[in-house]
């Protein structure tokens, strides 16, 4: 440390580091995802602010018409099916590139088993008990811009409209499922080479015998629908959440999460038939029209470093500033007796090399003079 041209080390009492984790709610509107700016007279995937790509393997959501300047944006939205998973053999549209966004989704997510092959999305996080896994799936990998550091654990919250008939996409009530990390906050997995991830839930907002929606389940209430991966920013939902439990091409079990599959379009097609049929771009349309909304909060870590520059009444009372001397005398003193005086202005970090790495500036000087001390707090933001 240096100050007034004097300089003083800083020991280990003298240095702290501390981490504060700042949130911010990020709303996501069902009306942005399909309504804001197509509405009914504008064809789902033609609206502005939905940007499909010619490579066909993803679509793109943005707040604003994504040819403006003011476009932020949110989302992708995609689909992959794995190679051991029972829809694969009929898969007849986009068929490799269906397995391959699986492949390397699941890559960077899961990892790979002992014998290097590629391990499948897992429905309960205990990968190495084998289990159920998610092998037909809808992926959101959410923007950097809006999941900062992490999307905070405990606070997901997607609604997603599943009454049967297409017209009735976005109803609520007991035709709409609520899917969160309920157990996020203390229940997540380590096990990911991309970090923390935990569980989704589906659960009944209203719990009713509507048989279009009755989730199948003895207890009734949750279900696990997929995994958020926390630091990555990506959610992956099971296509199970829009099959009926009596399909056999699902997660490589006999059953989806409902007691009827819910219809992808105005043809009454179901999500088994658009999987196979479909490119990737048709089916994500038809799954934005089904997403109510979506809620979370963003984590943004703050690591700081504080530097506590202690002036103590026998030090820093003089200055090797140039401009402290005249004629080779202190210049703000008339007599030897005078107390000495100097000014604090700016506090400077130095390395062990003695090389400048931090400049600090004071509102205003600091009279310093022997009957005062001061402790200055410097902090270093990262």
């Amino acid at each position: 440390m240096a100050t007034g041209g004097a300089f003083k080390t800083l020991g280990e009492n003298d240095v702290v580091s501390t981490r504060t984790l700042l949130h911010e709610a990020i709303p996501i509107t069902g009306s942005i995802l399909s309504g804001t700016y197509g509405g009914e007279s504008v064809a789902l995937g033609s609206e502005p602010n939905i940007k499909n790509h010619s490579h066909g393997m993803f679509q793109t959501i943005y707040d604003y018409p994504y040819l403006s300047s003011s476009a932020n944006h949110i989302f992708d939205i995609t689909l992959g099916v794995s190679p051991s998973s029972n829809a694969y053999a009929s898969v007849s549209t986009q068929q490799a590139k269906k397995r391959n966004i699986y492949n390397q989704l699941s890559q960077v997510l899961v990892g790979y088993d002992v014998t290097g092959s590629v391990l499948n999305f897992d429905a309960d996080g205990n990968i190495l008990a084998g289990g159920r896994k998610h092998t037909d799936v809808v992926v959101l990998p959410f923007s950097r811009l809006l999941v900062k550091d992490e999307i905070k654990k405990g606070s997901f919250t997607m609604k997603m409209g599943l009454a049967q008939a297409y017209a009735d996409a976005k109803a609520g009530g007991e035709k709409q499922v609520t899917i969160t990390d309920a157990s996020g906050s203390d229940g997540y997995f380590v096990n990911s080479p991309a970090g923390e991830y935990g569980l989704l839930f589906a659960e009944n907002s209203t719990y009713t015998a509507d048989t279009s929606v009755l989730i199948q389940q003895e207890e009734a209430k949750k279900i696990p629908c997929g995994l958020i991966y926390y630091q990555a920013g990506i959610v992956v939902l099971t296509g199970s959440l829009f099959m009926a439990g009596t399909n056999t091409n699902i997660d490589n079990q006999t059953r989806g999460l409902l007691s009827a599959s819910v219809y992808m379009d105005a043809s009454n097609n179901t999500f088994e038939h658009q999987l196979d049929n479909a490119n990737i771009q048709t089916l994500s349309n038809k799954i934005r029209h089904r997403i109510h909304d979506i809620t979370f909060n963003n984590t943004t870590e703050l690591n700081s470093t504080i530097y506590f520059c202690r002036a103590h009444h026998s030090e820093f009372n003089y200055s090797t500033n140039p401009t402290y001397l005249t004629g080779s005398k202190i210049r703000v003193k008339t007599n030897a007796s005078d107390t000495p005086v100097s000014y604090i202005t700016t506090i400077g970090l130095y390395n062990d090399n003695n090389e400048l790495m931090a400049v600090a500036k004071l509102s205003e000087p600091l009279k310093k003079t022997p009957d005062v001390e001061f402790t200055l707090r410097v902090r270093l933001d990262y």
